[in-house]
């Protein structure tokens, strides 16, 4: 049985199989309100994807790469290679070296804020899905006042808002408005929302996003077809155009990840550096980020984890990252436990969460705990237990990295 399968089996369940063999929208063609780029940037990324075969690099690849100073795609690929791994301490010295030249020894803060968790999708992987029973709530603004005010208390200056993804339920009005609000709360206002056009974008930028990230999931439009079963979610198309468009309204800086387990980490992990690569040639202003989460649980399906991405491939991953684009930031999640997170932050990432709650409604106290959670988190750390972790490990802790004037 091959990984796919694996994984398939893992995670899918009869009722969920039986679902698939219905008929379905083409995941490859827009929607009528989808906006479509004059842009070759997608095709590129899928091209460079499908021709990257990892197995044909050897350990003196990796050594070349690891001794550029400017290190090329084709350098990215070995250091992503079965080859390099063998020689992870070297890369993470290198990582290391190559952070501490460019950012020294600080850490970004931010948390996450779930204000809705209503979704039109239908992601098996994921805990909001469509087809989850679970509690779903949406924070009206005096609560999503409420919940800013209070995680603002713990010296925080940057949120990121998340919703699930239902256009309806948690329109692009909806969203502007808690990013108006979060505003008069922090220095640097994130997103991670469903993907939008290029004036939606515009929009929400004007008033108060700053960044947005949206997560491919996998770069393999076949295994994302069998994924995404409904939803708008499902055209992939679209979803990988997403950065683009979101540079085009505005957006200072654009986020990167794929769901590493969901399919070949490998391949998936080169996609989502291509696509970082690719679009930082093409809008050379923008600031680029890396995440790199991996499978977690969710609610009524504790089955899923990643099949074939252990710790050492983690870092792998994260350290390649930090070769290839020196420049970009990279946050570990809360998917990972305190030990892992804090050995990523002193080798090569750069951003942290923390007080994290991925529930709707959890930070005030006049505000219930509404909605269920999207994904089990590993580390539930205060900000101040964080913030106290990072420097006992010589790593200085920062609130806020930018400043309007």
């Amino acid at each position: 049985m091959s990984k796919e399968e694996h994984i398939n089996e893992s995670i899918l369940s009869d009722e969920i199989k039986e679902h698939q063999k219905e008929a379905r929208i083409d995941h490859m063609a827009y929607l009528p309100d989808m906006e479509v780029l004059e842009s070759d940037v997608a095709e590129r990324v899928v091209s460079a994807m499908e021709q990257y075969n990892y197995e044909t690099y050897t350990a003196a690849d990796v050594f070349a790469a690891l001794n550029k100073e400017n290190r090329t795609p084709e350098d990215f690929g070995a250091l992503l290679s079965p080859a390099a791994m063998p020689y992870l301490e070297e890369m993470a010295q290198a990582a290391k070296r190559e952070k501490e030249k460019h950012f020294g020894n600080s850490i970004c803060f931010f948390t996450p804020l779930y204000i809705a968790n209503y979704c039109e999708n239908y992601c098996i992987y994921c805990g909001f899905n469509c087809h989850n029973k679970i509690k779903r709530a949406k924070l009206n603004a005096e609560e999503i006042e409420a919940e800013m005010a209070e995680i603002a208390k713990s010296g925080l200056q940057e949120i990121l808002i998340l919703t699930g993804e239902s256009k309806k339920m948690s329109d692009v009005a909806y969203i502007g408005e808690a990013c108006k609000i979060a505003r008069k709360y922090f220095k640097v206002v994130g997103l991670e929302v469903y993907p939008m056009n290029s004036d939606e974008y515009a929009y929400l930028h004007r008033c108060g996003a700053d960044y947005v990230t949206v997560f491919q999931e996998t770069y393999h439009s076949d295994k994302y077809e069998t994924l995404h079963l409904a939803g708008h979610k499902r055209i992939f198309p679209y979803r990988l155009n997403a950065q683009e468009r979101a540079l085009k309204g505005g957006m200072r800086g654009v986020g990167f990840a794929a769901l590493l387990g969901l399919d070949d980490f490998r391949k998936d992990a080169f996609a989502t550096g291509m696509h970082a690569y690719l679009l930082q040639r093409k809008y050379p202003h923008a600031e680029i980020a890396f995440s790199c989460p991996r499978l977690r649980p969710i609610i009524n399906n504790d089955k899923i984890n990643p099949m074939d991405v252990h710790e050492a491939q983690l870092l792998q991953v994260v350290t390649a990252y930090r070769l290839f684009m020196p420049y970009a930031s990279i946050t570990v999640s809360t998917r990972e436990c305190a030990r892992v997170r804090d050995n990523l932050m002193k080798i090569a990432a750069t951003k942290i969460s923390a007080g994290v709650s991925t529930g709707i409604g959890s930070h005030a106290k006049d505000v219930e705990d509404k909605g269920d959670e999207q994904f089990e988190i590993s580390d539930g750390r205060t900000v101040t237990e964080v913030y106290q972790a990072l420097e006992n490990l010589g790593l200085q802790p920062v609130m806020k990295d930018y400043i309007y004037v």
